[in-house]
């Protein structure tokens, strides 16, 4: 084979491979493209509560593009699902320079934030996200836990109260007003919130707690001590541990006040 000939048949041959539909598409595919891809398969992970594989995701997305905020939210919100808030929050602050109207940067710095015990913060981003997205529910409910935590009572319970307007008959909602109206020494009304919870969903264990912490502030201490026990064998054992110690604690001055009647007759 002459030497013109072969260099004729390896330049059609080139040809071929480069206009191949695989070549084009590689071709196609640039650094932005490939980024977009792994965010959105970092946001599958997400989805799935893999947060390890979603970070992964998010950070290859990210060395690809640099300037993709929602990259930087969602590897945060990854960030703080693994409990690094100190990062989740570096990350939050990236995509606020990148997008300063952004209200999922301010309401998820502000998840980091609460999650961490830096409550004041917190509040200053769910208000921030508030005025982005005067809407949301979210926002109102996790201001409202925020002001709790801070023992704002009645900010909390405005909060709550205004998430209902806009997501109405949410369990977590009336659960957590219950607990501002227990604060504030409204036990009926927190009885109210309690009982409407357990009509929504019977399996909401901490609302009996609720219940049983409002009917014996009203006095009603054998409804109480039934409430007590309805809780502790209903609650779970690892997140609710602290609760039902209190529970059992309440429960045994129930019953010790019950034994230390005089008998009748």
């Amino acid at each position: 084979m002459g030497k013109k000939l072969l260099i004729l048949l390896l330049s059609l041959l080139l040809a071929i491979i480069l206009n191949s539909p695989a070549s084009r598409a590689l071709a196609a595919e640039n650094p932005e493209d490939q980024a977009q891809e792994l965010f959105s398969q970092g946001v599958d992970a997400l989805n799935q509560n893999n947060a390890n594989l979603a970070l992964e995701k998010f950070n290859a997305a990210l060395k690809l593009d640099p300037e993709f905020p929602e990259a930087y939210i969602n590897r945060g919100i990854a960030l703080r699902r693994l409990e690094q808030y100190v990062e989740a929050v570096e990350d939050f602050d990236k995509a606020l320079k990148l997008a300063p109207k952004s209200p999922e940067a301010y309401y998820n710095r502000g998840l980091a934030y609460s999650l961490s015990g830096v409550y004041d913060k917190a509040v200053a981003d769910y208000t921030q996200a508030l005025k982005l997205a005067p809407k949301d529910w979210q926002i109102f409910y996790n201001r409202g836990n925020a002001y709790l935590d801070q023992n704002k009572v009645k900010e909390a319970l405005a909060d709550y109260n205004q998430a209902l307007k806009l997501h109405p008959q949410s369990p977590e909602i009336l659960h957590n007003r219950g607990l501002a109206y227990l604060n504030l020494g409204q036990a009926d009304k927190a009885l109210e919130d309690a009982d409407a919870v357990l009509k929504l969903n019977g399996n909401f264990a901490r609302a009996q707690f609720v219940r049983a912490q409002a009917l014996e502030k009203l006095n009603q201490k054998y409804e109480a001590m039934a409430a007590y026990r309805v809780f502790l064998n209903t609650g779970n054992p690892e997140k609710d541990r602290d609760l039902m110690q209190k529970a059992l604690e309440h429960l045994k001055q129930l019953e010790g006040k019950d034994n230390s009647k005089p008998a009748q007759g």
